[in-house]
């Protein structure tokens, strides 16, 4: 199949500035989303929608068991069905290499000699029609020997616990004390032991976070077409393009340069992208068949087929002085990382490290392990480690200063961190760390008025607890308030070589002067092509610029993920950027001369498609200076260097950057009925510099929304007995609605980061850590409950848990 032979359905470039899509503005101003209006009208195109006229559909058989030997597997029936073309198993796999992984290769491309988690992949089926193939993989018989089910800590460490991977030879194993431990991590500074002496309060607590689903809206799916130089070319939605190569031409048995990838339409990541999902399996498809195949899964398999939020139990002890100072901290977070390893031990890295919040503490000591179990697999999402710790240590804030008699916020505001706090990592905060300021604007908030659901028209139950449900008119409804604010690092850590790559193009088109910006940036939603066309018009001067579909023919731009992207792959296009715009002063010397000598000044700036002075001195139209050149230029940028933590005692400068986020939660319950309705979400966050304010607002509210479900609804239940998920559909696993989401008032702070581009932080996942613990701390104000746990359910409420 030739590469230029596209499916329908692939995206195209995009020019904003074109007809039909009028210029935006540069970096500072609110721009629109060049794909906002398609995704609302339904026309935008999402990689389940791609299509070709010859292609097969392929189909995926999975386990029904947590933990089994598979003694046999029968395809005879399958592949006798008409209409199917191929069938694979294990034994049918190209190359040696029949695993993969984002750090740790442990994952089956098929399972082989036994399954470790429900819903495992086992065999894979292409066939003519998606009823044909599901018809075929039912066929498929598979005999299995269960074994016993390691579920949690105390399972998974037992004397002569069975073990989840018997063969363990990562660069993990000599951290941890057991083959079922994935990985450890303890941060210790001072000395926690002797600081509790002199601590008036001590509190401690045990917290559980439930685990989460990224619940985005497009399951997973993609397009593999096989090319005539014996290659393929897959069209997939994901979060990383060139990990996701790295880990599938090894098993294709071909050199990377055969394996071509373009993004499709993604709806929604959140880190449920971040691991291979059906990538492999469609590629193996179609270069057994010869014929273009097609995977999308439905909603039941998204929910096995992606890594999910780690479940978590956390253990925390506060002390502190009678005056509120904090005199130490310890903890232990014990992740559940599920069958495989993903992402667990950046996540355990990230808990550990951010482990005690936004507080100045001299004494701590954290452990953070994750934990290897048949459990369905556990990775990256939104806030990533951090989320979890920031429920427990704000639930414990709380504690300390009802302890104390102190107000809640004051207590907070005594203890937060600023610019030059040392970490407990030992790694010094070096730039703006505005947390008592932040608690202060979220403070000051206006409060919704009291019973709002009453009107002279009568009573509005939307507004009530219970909702449409018509439950309650009033009765026994107690409103409540609480705060938190969270800490979250900004970009990968512990070493990793994060950078990223832009190629940037100017020329004259139609006359006019016209930029195109091409990177391998995974758009998922968070608006990363708007702003890089903003980059674009700020450096370059031009009101036209093209955004160039995200493929595998330009450098890598890393994942769209721990908010990173805006200040990487950002940092990668102004760097071009900047680079282009001095070749094209040196093609107007050349052109022009030297004679003015104001083009041999540093100043020369490009603005609105001509080239002047600092003083604002036309030199050139660069139409002019173009002429049918065209200047272009593909470079890599990096931020600063982080380093690896300590294995015994995680000192490390880690981290590129922190984000900080407030939150107020508002909440009236039925106490009688159990039922929670969150009136309002008042965020207060610093972003360092807005480079799209109502991009920045959605991102702040979409982050919150998430914390909110996690509060009071998301949970994935897993069987404790037999490891399987027990609720694997929107029907039973409930996320927030239009009428769960409440007023979200958000305040946008701009202090700038001097070693960000533009002074930019990452905003996305900050909020999805407050916003958790301020909805609990709001239900805990209008119960007197402990509630320490999520989500927080009726029976929680009323005594009958």
């Amino acid at each position: 199949m030739p590469s230029d032979s596209a499916p329908l359905g692939t995206p195209s470039k995009v020019t904003q500035g074109s007809p039909g899509f009028p210029a935006q503005g540069g970096i500072g101003e609110s721009t629109l989303r060049p794909d906002g209006t398609l995704k609302v009208t339904g026309e935008f195109a999402y990689s389940s929608d791609l299509w070709h006229e010859d292609m097969l559909w392929g189909q995926i058989l999975r386990s029904t068991v947590a933990h089994a030997e598979i003694v046999s597997i029968d395809t005879g029936e399958a592949l006798a069905q008409p209409g199917v073309h191929a069938v694979m198993t294990y034994d049918d796999l190209p190359t040696e290499v029949r695993n993969y992984g984002l750090e740790i290769q442990d994952t089956p491309v098929l399972a082989h000699g036994k399954v470790r988690h429900h819903g495992e992949p086992v065999a894979i089926v292409a066939a003519d029609h998606p009823e044909t193939a599901r018809r075929a993989a039912a066929k498929i018989k598979v005999e299995y020997r269960e074994l016993p089910v390691i579920t949690d800590e105390a399972s998974a460490t037992a004397p002569g616990a069975v073990l989840v991977h018997e063969n363990r030879a990562d660069h993990h194993i000599s951290h941890v004390p057991h083959p079922n431990i994935l990985h450890r991590q303890p941060i210790i500074r001072g000395d926690a032991d002797e600081a509790a002496k002199g601590a008036d309060v001590i509190v401690k607590g045990e917290y559980h976070f439930g685990m989460q689903d990224q619940a985005f809206l497009g399951p997973e799916s993609g397009l593999a077409v096989p090319e005539e130089d014996g290659g393929v070319h897959l069209y997939i939605a994901t979060q990383w393009l060139h990990s996701d190569l790295r880990q599938i031409a090894p098993v294709l048995g071909l050199p990377e340069n055969k394996v071509r990838m373009t993004l499709a339409g993604v709806g929604g990541a959140f880190g449920g992208r971040e691991d291979l999902s059906m990538q492999i399996h469609a590629c193996l498809l179609a270069l057994r068949t010869g014929r273009p195949v097609k995977i999308v899964y439905n909603r039941f398999e998204s929910f096995f087929g992606h890594v999910h939020r780690h479940p978590a139990r956390l253990y925390y002890e506060h002390g502190a002085t009678s005056e509120g100072k904090l005199t130490h901290v310890k903890c232990r977070i014990v992740l559940d990382g599920g069958a495989y390893a993903s992402a667990s031990p950046a996540v355990v890295g990230n808990a550990s490290s951010l482990g005690i919040g936004p507080y100045a503490v001299d004494d701590v000591d954290i452990e953070a392990i994750a934990v290897y179990t048949n459990n369905p697999p556990c990775g990256a999402m939104r806030g990533f480690g951090a989320v979890q710790a920031c429920f427990a240590y704000e639930a414990q804030m709380d504690k300390v200063a009802r302890r104390l008699g102190m107000d809640p916020v004051a207590f907070r505001k005594l203890n937060a961190m600023e610019q030059g706090t040392v970490m407990p990592t030992g790694q010094p905060v070096d730039s703006p760390a505005p947390v008592a300021e932040l608690l202060r604007r979220v403070e000051a908030m206006p409060l919704p008025p009291e019973r709002q659901w009453e009107s002279s028209e009568g009573v509005d139950v939307r507004q009530l607890p219970g909702g449409l449900s018509n439950t309650s008119h009033g009765e026994g409804v107690v409103r409540g308030v609480g705060y938190a604010v969270g800490i979250k690092n900004v970009g990968f850590s512990e070493g990793f070589d994060d950078y990223s790559t832009a190629r940037v193009r100017m020329e004259v088109v139609g006359g006019e002067p016209v930029a195109v910006v091409h990177t391998a940036m995974a758009e998922v939603g968070q608006g990363g092509v708007t702003v890089h066309a903003q980059i674009a018009r700020t450096e370059l001067g031009v009101a036209q610029v093209t955004i160039h579909p995200a493929d595998t023919r330009v450098g890598s731009a890393g994942s769209t993920s721990a908010s990173r992207q805006t200040y990487v792959t950002g940092g990668a296009v102004k760097n071009s950027c900047e680079l282009v715009r001095e070749k094209v002063l040196d093609l107007g010397r050349r052109r022009f001369g030297t004679h003015h000598p104001a083009w041999a000044a540093a100043e020369l700036l490009l603005e609105g498609g001509k080239v002047v002075t600092d003083g604002g001195e036309v030199l050139a139209d660069l139409v002019d200076v173009l002429g049918d050149e065209a200047v272009e230029v593909e470079a890599e940028w990096r931020h600063r260097p982080t380093e690896p933590f300590d294995p015994r005692t995680g000192q490390g400068n880690g981290h590129v950057q922190y984000s900080f986020a407030a939150h107020r939660a508002v909440v009236e319950v039925d106490t009688e009925l159990g039922l929670v309705k969150v009136i309002e979400l008042a965020c207060a966050q610093d972003v360092g510099k807005a480079l799209n304010p109502l991009s920045v607002v959605g991102q702040i509210q979409g982050g919150t929304a998430q914390g909110l479900g996690i509060a009071v609804m998301e949970e994935i239940i897993v069987d404790p007995k037999t490891a399987k998920v027990r609720n694997p559909s929107f029907t039973d696993y409930l996320i927030p609605t239009i009428l769960d989401t409440p007023t979200i008032p958000v305040d946008v702070l701009e202090l700038a980061d001097d070693h960000a581009p533009y002074g930019l932080r990452g905003v996305g996942e900050a909020p999805t850590l407050s916003s958790t613990p301020a909805v609990l701390a709001a239900i805990r104000d209008a119960t007197g409950l402990e509630l320490n746990r999520t989500p927080v359910r009726p029976e929680h409420l009323t005594g009958t848990a």
